[in-house]
């Protein structure tokens, strides 16, 4: 309803505006008074026009308000302060609005989209999260990334917009050369060794992914651990190995397949703990060795994006020029290339891990794309990879399934597919979830596609980025970590995979649900095992993924196990509590949710709904609030932010139970009044699961 009745108003005073004035102002905005009794919107308008008009804001206010005239939804208008214009709802109508779900169109137009054409058209995002190097088992920052990126793609879903979901997996990166150096060089296995490995590993129940996370660390100190020339000698088999793994069609290749695949199966089991699913797994390999990269250096080629550099320190390679001048080499400058890491391969580098490109060429000029030996560095394979998916490569993946959902496949890149298969690529728009130390990658890959005249494509090519996740020294020592004094007073501790100092997000999740588990045993020992089991599950993930949530992206998060995990505050299990209390109340009172917004919506209670709807005893405010639903979704989309809407979450189940306090639902004597309250639950019961729903999170039926 909110939204709703916010776009009649903005477009009737884009009309007054243009009527009376001939200005037209795309960008208005309104506030929310801090009192409800002045109106529930304010428009600050006046003041932005008093420079232009040169007239004073309250005079531009007065003619405005006159020019306004009646407004579907609107009871009345004023001018307040020194300018301000306040517009009061028909709360009789909002409310019936309210009670209906009615809060208007979800989502803005496609032609609203950054950079789209005019014409409306479906809007196709795609979405790539999680890109865990497929090495080890994923850990707690990891968590991070797919709870955002999952969420974001429930929001985009909930706008009407058709998403594919991508997870990147670089399966030809330094990382997964570290575990095959460690299988082959430390350990001392063939490829028929690690077959047998993987293949024990599996009839013990032990699980591969946590068996490489172990090697990874101990690997990552091998390195080392010698003699400066041992560690020369070391370094240098990373540097084989890492050959051996783009070249393909070898036993280090093999091998490097072999465990990357089986890793990566666990990552898909991991993360469906926290239904969380994909529809696509592009793979490094099929990139390279489908040569990707050939087309899109025509491309870049031939539209003046590279030059060859013919003298120093860069002679011999080839380098991007900045897409905004289209000028020549020595009057351009360039584009700073990043070589430290790939935005695809980096999104999953918590580490501090180098890249490829470090590795063998430690380019410190940073614009080079093409390096004198011919080589590629990650930004110019990302450039193709993109370019893919907006549909301008002119080249496709082969595509086979890979893992299977309830309702629908996971596929995997290939270099030759199975001929029916869905298509993922040719967007609309990109949204690429990677950690905030990307930015420059992702930067450069934006401006190579402005070079190459996509400029529409780029301005929808979003680096959805965030910061780091660590552990509170409470949470490290409730780990089993020996934590220092030094460590103790700090706010948190860093994880490091070459350390081999983090939580492996299975074992948080356990650790979560056991909690859990004890709790909801004690307080509710009549339910079956099964459905205590079920809940506690309910409940710590919807701890884990609110707290994952609730923080801005820009944040750098201190996980905590006792924080997440709180009924009080701001948390998961806090807004779960607040369905639960709904739902109480309708068991008791031996009605449903349905059932009571059904008796609310006769037409004999909305005569004297607005009664009901006074300033006096506090509930309207939360009728609003579960109003703005549509208007949360918008902003967060619009925003890249989630966070918006797990605080309204969590602001709605705050002042619900302040009504549930205050107001004696289930004992009141007055009918009419009766229906009000229980509507008023209804309706708060609603917007919380929908909010809750957008947020991954589930509503237990007991708490």
């Amino acid at each position: 309803m909110y939204l709703k009745q916010q776009r009649i108003l903005l477009q009737r005073l884009r009309a007054v505006l243009l009527e009376n004035y001939q200005i037209e102002l795309p960008n208005l905005v309104t506030e929310q008074p801090p009192d409800l009794r002045f109106g529930e919107f304010a428009m600050p308008v006046a003041f932005e026009l008093a420079k232009r008009l040169k007239k004073p804001p309250r005079k531009i206010a007065e003619e405005l308000v006159a020019a306004l005239g009646v407004v579907e939804g609107f009871a009345s208008f004023e001018v307040a302060g020194a300018g301000y214009i306040n517009a009061r709802l028909d709360r009789g109508p909002a409310a019936s609005a309210v009670l209906k779900g009615d809060d208007g169109p979800a989502a803005p137009a496609a032609s609203a989209l950054p950079g789209a054409a005019s014409a409306p058209r479906q809007i196709h995002s795609l979405v790539e999260h999680t890109s865990i190097n497929p090495n080890k088992a994923a850990h707690v920052g990891h968590l991070r990334n797919a709870i955002l990126g999952d969420t974001f793609v429930r929001l985009l879903k909930a706008a009407g917009q058709r998403v594919d979901v991508q997870n990147y997996i670089d399966n030809t990166g330094v990382q997964v050369a570290d575990v095959v150096v460690g299988l082959v060089d430390l350990l001392g296995l063939s490829l028929p060794g690690v077959e047998a490995l993987v293949a024990d590993l599996k009839a013990r129940g032990e699980r591969i992914d946590f068996y490489c996370w172990d090697l990874y660390a101990r690997v990552s100190q091998w390195y080392s651990a010698g003699t400066e020339e041992e560690n020369r000698e070391r370094k240098s088999l990373r540097l084989r190995t890492l050959h051996q793994l783009e070249e393909g069609n070898n036993d280090t290749a093999a091998i490097a397949e072999l465990i990357s695949t089986a890793v990566l199966r666990r990552h898909l089991e991991t993360m469906l703990r926290l239904d969380i699913e994909y529809d696509f797994l592009p793979r490094e390999s099929e990139i390279l060795r489908l040569r990707f990269w050939d087309l899109a250096f025509e491309q870049m080629k031939a539209r003046g994006v590279l030059y060859f550099e013919t003298e120093g320190k860069n002679k011999g390679c080839w380098v991007m020029t900045r897409a905004n001048t289209g000028s020549t080499p020595e009057s351009s400058g360039v584009v700073e290339a990043s070589v430290a890491a790939g935005a695809q391969e980096a999104a999953a580098v918590t580490d501090g891990v180098v890249s490829t490109s470090e590795l063998a060429v430690p380019d410190e000029d940073a614009k080079v794309i093409v390096r004198s030996n011919g080589t590629v560095t990650y930004v110019g394979k990302d450039i193709a990879y993109h370019l893919w998916k907006f549909g301008l490569l002119g080249r496709d993946f082969g595509y086979q399934p890979f893992f299977s959902y309830p309702d629908r496949t996971c596929w995997i890149s290939a270099e030759a597919g199975e001929q029916d298969h869905p298509h993922f690529g040719g967007a609309s728009a990109i949204y690429n979830v990677i950690d905030s130390r990307q930015a420059d990658p992702q930067s450069n890959v934006i401006e190579a596609l402005r070079g190459l005249g996509y400029v529409e494509e780029a301005a929808r090519y979003t680096h959805f980025s965030y910061e780091m996740v660590a552990l509170t020294p409470r949470c490290a020592l409730d780990l089993g970590y020996q934590v220092s004094d030094e460590d103790r007073a700090r706010p948190y501790i860093e994880v490091s995979g070459r350390k081999g100092f983090g939580v492996k997000a299975d074992d948080l999740l356990d650790k979560l649900i056991e909690a859990t588990q004890a709790e909801v045993d004690s307080r509710h020992p009549e339910l079956p095992q099964a459905e205590r089991a079920a809940t506690a599950t309910e409940i710590a993930i919807g701890a884990l993924r609110y707290f994952m949530l609730k923080f801005t992206r820009n944040s750098v998060i201190a996980f905590d196990f006792k924080d997440a995990l709180s009924f009080e505050g701001e948390t998961g299990p806090y807004v779960q509590y607040a369905v639960v209390r709904a739902r109480n109340i309708f068991r008791k009172a031996a009605t449903t949710p349905a059932e009571v917004l059904a008796a609310a919506m006769s037409t004999g209670f909305a005569a004297v709904l607005p009664a009901f709807l006074t300033d006096e005893d506090g509930i309207w405010p939360l009728w609003l609030r579960a109003s703005k639903l549509s208007l949360l979704l918008e902003q967060c989309i619009a925003t890249a932010e989630p966070a918006y809407l797990a605080k309204h979450a969590f602001q709605l189940a705050q002042e619900f139970n302040n009504f549930y306090h205050r107001h004696h639902i289930l004992t009141e004597a007055d009918p009419d009044r009766k229906t009000f309250l229980l509507a008023t639950a209804a309706v708060v019961e609603r917007e919380l699961v929908r909010s809750l729903g957008w947020l991954g999170i589930t509503a237990p039926q007991v708490m």
